[in-house]
């Protein structure tokens, strides 16, 4: 076939399901085998239940001077009392009198706050509620009413199947890869799995069942396996074990996870959401050059796509060290206020594990441009011939008037023969 003869189309090359048609179904069977189905049994009790409370009024007074010692390490200027009354659990309906809550990240409440309490019969104060934070509820359905509205606007079908698939994949993490993991099952399994379903969902209902989606869909994946390589080296080459703060200790202590594998699923995840863009873009490019240029072959193609996918590639890197940069800002902070030597902290194991995640999550997504350049120049080669526009019709002749007849003529119509007519 000559390249002369072919034209882009949005057909899904058959090539191409050789491919995804195998991908997809190891991703449906991956979701059968680590289905987690004993997670209620690996549930901790004895941290209390948390209820919500609104609050009633609020009584400030001064410190005592006798607990100022205390108050000092609690960070507390405010003392008093809080009359909350409870909204939800057993004790619905009560009001209860609380002390006001001090120390670091304490909220700060008014009279009307809405608040969420937590229940501890057992506590050795004897003060069974507890006020731990803001009820937030309210303002985040606003914020997302907003963002769900814009979306629609701006993007209307495009933009409402974009919600969807959101809604989907916040469905995948929190239904399987999360519970998934804390049943036992392999994090980075688990991750795998997790974000080919997500991947597959998220492209075809956002984008559509067409050339340019499976194509950035087979440069995903490519790219996603080629990250998990990457990152597993990179722990194993660091020798990261994933407990970095009390958060991932306290992790660690309770449930039998492998942290390690936790870490990389975390770097997975987190560089799918650049990788697909990236992919989706270079396949759009490479299509849109395509048909603008029928003519063009292969080489042309990803030379073409390239010169875009260099730009592309340069801000959305930028984006991706901010965003992990931006997401430790205060271990920054923290480290720049105990001012220590720059080769102890970048050798730290909190700072390596950030720089194990953005250059993991850059190296996958480097590669990612030129697969699915390569990938989208290649398939957009593989159609059929296009068909030659059919001749027209030739239209039949127009009739020719009668000729006026030599019988018929009538002296007093007209005072010419047919013959002067003829």
């Amino acid at each position: 076939m000559n390249h002369d003869d072919t034209a882009p189309n949005d057909a899904v090359p058959r090539a191409a399901l050789w491919i995804l048609v195998p991908a997809a179904v190891a991703t449906v069977l991956g979701l059968i085998l680590l289905w987690p189905v004993g997670v209620e049994d690996t549930a901790i009790e004895g941290f209390g239940t948390e209820v919500d409370g609104h609050v009633v009024s609020v009584h400030e007074t001064e410190c005592e001077a006798v607990d100022a010692e205390l108050n000092e390490q609690l960070q507390a200027t405010v003392c008093g009392d809080v009359l909350v009354r409870v909204d939800s659990g057993e004790f619905a309906g009560e009001q209860v009198i609380l002390g006001i809550p001090s120390g670091p990240g304490a909220p700060v409440v008014a009279a009307g706050d809405d608040v969420i309490l937590i229940h501890t019969p057992g506590s050795v104060s004897g003060q069974q509620f507890h006020i731990i934070d803001h009820d937030r509820s309210s303002a985040l359905w606003a914020l997302g009413i907003a963002f769900a509205l814009a979306v629609v606007a701006f993007g209307r079908w495009k933009g409402l199947r974009s919600l969807v698939s959101l809604a989907l994949t916040f469905a995948v993490v929190l239904v399987f890869m999360v519970p998934a993991v804390l049943d036992g099952s392999s994090p980075v399994l688990v991750a795998i799995v997790g974000a080919a379903a997500i991947m597959l969902v998220s492209l075809y209902l956002s984008h559509g069942w067409n050339r340019t989606t499976t194509v950035a869909v087979l440069g995903t994946l490519a790219s996603l396996v080629l990250t998990v390589a990457l990152a597993e080296a990179s722990v194993r080459l660091a020798k990261l074990n994933g407990v970095l703060d009390e958060n991932t200790t306290n992790l660690a202590m309770q449930y039998p996870i492998d942290m390690s594998g936790l870490l990389l699923a975390g770097i997975l995840i987190g560089a799918l959401g650049v990788i697909d863009d990236v992919t989706v873009s270079q396949a759009a490019t490479v299509d849109e050059v395509a048909k603008a240029n029928p003519r063009w072959g292969p080489a042309r193609l990803f030379k073409s796509g390239m010169r875009v996918g260099r730009d592309h590639l340069t801000s959305v890197v930028n984006t991706l060290v901010l965003a992990y940069a931006g997401a430790s800002l205060p271990l920054l902070v923290l480290i720049a206020a105990a001012n220590r030597p720059l080769e102890q902290v970048i050798t730290s194991q909190t700072i390596a594990t950030e720089i194990v995640r953005s250059v993991a999550g850059t190296l996958g997504l480097i590669a990612a441009v030129p697969i699915t350049t390569w990938l989208a120049a290649t398939l957009a080669r593989r159609d059929p011939k296009p068909r030659e526009p059919k001749a027209p019709k030739p239209k039949p002749p127009k009739p020719k008037p009668p000729k006026p007849d030599q019988e018929s003529w009538d002296a007093d119509e007209s005072p010419y023969p047919p013959s002067h007519l003829r």
